[in-house]
């Protein structure tokens, strides 16, 4: 198997199951052109957020790493009238970015992008009347920071809740004890957390694809 070849079955089930309309296109056009790192979720993998969103019966949704507002669109397009999702990007560039696309896709009213730090507006979030709890939280931050965003999404849910983590595999060196890249310590300590969170039942699942050999932990909120 060869990065080649998952391309083209990427781009097979994308092309029948999840094509890109006009708004989608647009997002990922609009993204390049502002120079954003061309790391959002593949086409497949936002239909898979969309259909998680939709299987839960989500309401709200929070969002930790915007981007270009991408896969916020998928996300977003998941929620019924009434829903609401708040995204939340580092970088005021980037999430000057995905408010243009969110506004392009007609959701501007339903997905709200706020700037900052994450662990420095969560804290202000969860303190917002109304603002939880969240049905589905969906984390593709900074990966070391991961342990303490999982930590989050347990106070920002209820039982229930569903909590995605992705880039969970970062190409198989996720098994290394002994590496330094922070992002690879981030994400073990983050599976060490959640193995021993009594409040979380979970899962991560490999994949392969246009972005390579990554994956995704999936956690239900128990208690």
């Amino acid at each position: 198997m060869t990065q080649e070849q998952w391309n083209a079955v990427d781009r097979y089930i994308t092309d029948l199951l999840a094509p890109d309309d006009e708004a989608l296109a647009a997002a990922l056009t609009e993204s390049e052109s502002a120079g954003l790192p061309a790391i959002a979720v593949a086409g497949n993998q936002g239909k898979l957020l969309h259909l998680l969103a939709r299987l839960q019966g989500a309401r709200t949704v929070l969002e930790i790493g915007t981007l270009g507002g991408y896969s916020t669109i998928w996300l977003a397009r998941a929620l019924p009238e009434g829903g609401r999702l708040i995204s939340l990007e580092y970088s005021a560039e980037h999430a000057e970015v995905a408010r243009t696309n969110l506004a392009r896709a007609g959701l501007d009213k339903i997905a709200e992008v706020r700037t900052g730090a994450a662990l420095d507006t969560l804290p202000l979030l969860a303190k917002e009347p109304g603002a939880g709890p969240f049905d589905l939280i969906f984390i593709d931050a900074d990966k070391k920071n991961n342990p303490q965003y999982v930590e989050w999404a347990l106070t920002m849910s209820r039982p229930g809740s569903v909590i995605i983590v992705d880039n969970a595999v970062r190409g198989g060196a996720v098994v290394d004890e002994n590496s330094t890249d922070p992002a690879i310590a981030g994400t073990r300590r983050m599976y060490e957390l959640v193995a021993n969170e009594p409040r979380l039942d979970a899962t991560a699942v490999q994949t392969v694809g246009t972005k390579g050999y990554d994956g995704f932990l999936l956690a239900r909120v128990v208690s």
